[in-house]
């Protein structure tokens, strides 16, 4: 089977969950026999390589624009795909789901993973709502199946628009690692920071947890990571709430081996996102065994069950009362670093993902 993914930056992975997902989807499908090609943005991806852990490699160009970025390089990718006999277009997306029509078109079997409700997202004008509005809509009429992430996402397109998706979450690795490079860069110690990690953009509440944070009574340190290529005045806002508080380091984006260091030595974990499905910082973190706390949405606590502690939705009080509870009562830390890996061991293992997307795969194009 040959099998095209699109609608996003790339791998190797270097910016979100999208690119995270794909770079552990696309070698596990290779090992396990099928031809997979990735179309990757010439002003992010910077590999030289044809192939990247067997995956095969295609880097088009795009707008480097906030609002063109992602549709004009899909198109491009979709169009280019039609020269090649794809089995799958896999795109990624809703917002991208109105170019689905033209594989579909030449008799090509396409996905689309709708990703959450993106048009609640602060960041986007009056005609970024819309398009994200309109590519709901297109991605139940195009597609020959969508796929959620979330449970909360999937009964969404069900209740509105009527259309069933097919439910496969995101995955994460139960792992842990003990170098220390990006610990002694930032002057770290195992435990005595707690870790914010999200695009630093506003409906991910990176502010609403400084605020929260400046008033924990703690010696330990506040670690945001993070970045975004759009949101320039938001991060100096950002830098503005800490810049008193000596307790506060901005890492900027942080991937690979150094990334991993850091999740597997905090002492908690703080999740704040309000729009999306399942977020992989989320689980990832779970996967890292650490204990969370996590912003009260309904995708969130689908994640979480009973493995973190959750606070009501943008509460900054409540988010404050529980980081304090866990600084004052370190006895319960271990048990929710248990709950948290033994819950992404039982729902998340990227193994089990993979295998519902090869099902899904094979049931559109028949057992080969």
């Amino acid at each position: 089977m040959k099998i095209a993914i699109m609608g996003f930056r790339g791998i190797p992975a270097s910016y979100g969950g999208f690119e995270t997902f794909v770079e552990e989807l696309a070698p596990r499908l290779v090992q396990q026999g099928y031809q997979v090609t990735v179309y990757g943005r010439s002003n992010i991806i910077n590999y030289k390589e044809r192939y990247y852990k067997g995956v095969k490699l295609v880097i088009l160009p795009t707008i480097s624009n906030k609002y063109l970025d992602t549709v004009v390089h899909t198109f491009l990718s979709i169009v280019h795909s039609c020269f090649y006999k794809y089995d799958i277009i896999f795109i990624l997306n809703a917002a991208n789901s109105i170019f689905s029509f033209i594989p579909r078109l030449i008799g090509r079997k396409v996905v689309v993973n709708v990703d959450g409700i993106e048009r609640k997202r602060r960041k986007w004008n009056c005609l970024g709502k819309s398009w994200y509005l309109f590519g709901e809509f297109f991605s139940v009429v195009f597609p020959n199946e969508i796929v959620s992430d979330a449970k909360v996402i999937q009964n969404y397109y069900e209740k509105r628009y009527k259309r069933k998706s097919v439910f496969i979450s995101y995955g994460a690795n139960i792992e842990k690692v003990n170098s220390s490079l990006i610990l002694d860069k930032f002057g770290l110690k195992s435990d005595e920071y707690i870790l914010y990690v999200s695009r630093l953009e506003p409906e991910n509440n990176a502010h609403l947890v400084i605020k929260a944070l400046k008033k924990i009574n703690t010696d330990k340190k506040f670690v945001i990571v993070g970045d975004a290529p759009y949101a320039a005045k938001y991060k100096s806002y950002l830098r503005e709430l800490a810049k008193s508080d000596f307790r506060f380091i901005f890492t900027g984006f942080v991937f690979g081996e150094g990334y991993k260091e850091l999740q597997s030595n905090t002492y908690i974990y703080i999740h704040a996102t309000e729009v999306g499905g399942t977020h992989p910082a989320l689980i990832e973190s779970m996967g890292f065994g650490n204990c969370i706390i996590v912003n009260g949405t309904e995708e969130n606590m689908e994640v979480t069950g009973d493995a973190g502690l959750i606070y009501k939705k943008n509460d900054i009080a409540d988010l404050r009362e529980k980081i304090q509870y866990l600084i004052d009562n370190c006895d319960v830390i271990k048990d929710y670093r248990k709950k948290a890996q033994e819950r992404i061991r039982k729902n998340y293992s990227w193994d089990v993902v993979t295998g519902k997307y090869k099902k899904l795969f094979l049931k559109l194009v028949g057992n080969r």
